[in-house]
């Protein structure tokens, strides 16, 4: 396992390279992850992130992103929590349970038209 400093890196840089769902640049671009809303403490990362409004309705898609990128390149070694900066979503509580629950987010990722749509967002950029 990596350390707190390596391992705070490799999330910041692999946060940075996704695609936001509904434009041609990055969700970093936007705004919606910085390095300062990474927390390592043991083998748990902690990522907030901030949707682009209140009322975002890509705030899941952007989380499952997170998540699933994440996951990919961190593997099972730590424990990894996407959550919704607290205050910044009309339904934190319940885009924080979609993207954290492994059942839903396998259930999610199922879905051709969804998976898709990650797939997409994770690619390597061109933007």
């Amino acid at each position: 396992i990596l350390d707190h400093k390596t391992l705070k890196a490799v999330v910041s840089t692999q946060s940075t390279g996704i695609k936001y769902p509904d434009f041609p640049n990055s969700i970093e671009d936007h705004g919606n992850v910085s390095e300062d809303k990474i927390n390592v403490s043991g083998n748990i990362i902690t990522v907030h992130f901030r949707p682009t409004i209140p009322h975002c309705s890509l705030a899941t898609m952007i989380g499952l992103c997170l998540q699933t990128k994440l996951q990919r390149e961190i593997g099972n070694d730590c424990k990894i929590d996407v959550l919704v900066e607290p205050g910044f979503h009309e339904k934190e509580e319940s885009v924080n349970k979609q993207i954290n629950d492994k059942e839903r987010r396998a259930a999610a990722l199922e879905d051709p038209a969804l998976l898709a749509m990650v797939e997409e967002c994770l690619a390597d950029p061109d933007y």
